[in-house]
């Protein structure tokens, strides 16, 4: 299976004068998984943000397969993105969303999905978070995207929806570079294939989990 690549480079943000990224690169590869780190403020969904496209960064440079992306229409069929709101709209059944959200192939594996055949017929209003926290992840990883960025993907999970999701994850990223950021960290850490964290501005590579304790990020070894 050919490898694709992502690069983003140049990135720099400030809100109120204070800057919040600072001459950020990142690389990510389909196979890999990087796990996201930095406390509340250090700006991981606004670097997520930046790098699908919704936030604006002036020199920001992003390369995908080598080839220039920048303010380019097509990012939008090569990155998927999973913020934390809610993008689905009410009115909507789960299984319209679906048809519409991937292609016919797709569709047909994901109204398969366990636990969402149950809910095909009911309106997006109607789910519970966790319900709907899960249909955007399947939905996120259907689609025909190289790249995927989740924001929060546990948030509102069962402990054993979390543990579906993580392998939807795993599964996935054998064709898919995926970065992924969530407060739940033992189960970032469990599918990370590679760690980096946000740290006064700066993107810096994790080699070792112990750095998170050293960087102020963790502060308890049992974790690990």
């Amino acid at each position: 299976m050919k490898k694709h690549i992502l690069e983003v480079s140049g990135i720099q943000k400030s809100f109120n004068n204070k800057l919040l990224l600072s001459d950020i690169y990142l690389k990510l590869e389909t196979g890999q998984i990087i796990g996201l780190f930095g406390r509340n403020g250090s700006g991981k969904s606004t670097l997520l943000k930046i790098i699908f496209g919704i936030v604006p960064a002036l020199d920001k440079s992003i390369f995908v397969n080598g080839i220039s992306k920048n303010n380019a229409s097509t990012l939008l069929n090569e990155i998927g993105y999973l913020h934390q709101n809610q993008f689905i709209p009410n009115h909507f059944s789960v299984l319209q969303t679906i048809l519409l959200s991937v292609d016919k192939q797709k569709a047909h594996f994901v109204c398969e999905d366990d636990f969402l055949k149950s809910l095909l017929n009911q309106k997006i209003r109607d789910l519970s978070f966790g319900e709907l926290r899960y249909l955007q992840v399947k939905l996120i990883l259907s689609n025909q995207s190289k790249f995927v960025l989740l924001d929060e993907p546990f948030s509102g999970l069962s402990p054993k929806m979390i543990e579906i999701v993580m392998l939807l994850i795993k599964e996935n990223s054998q064709e898919k570079g995926i970065i992924v950021t969530d407060h739940h960290y033992r189960n970032v850490i469990e599918i990370a294939t590679d760690l980096r964290i946000l740290n006064n501005g700066k993107l810096q590579v994790i080699n070792e989990k112990a750095e998170l304790m050293q960087k102020g990020y963790l502060i308890n070894s049992a974790i690990f």
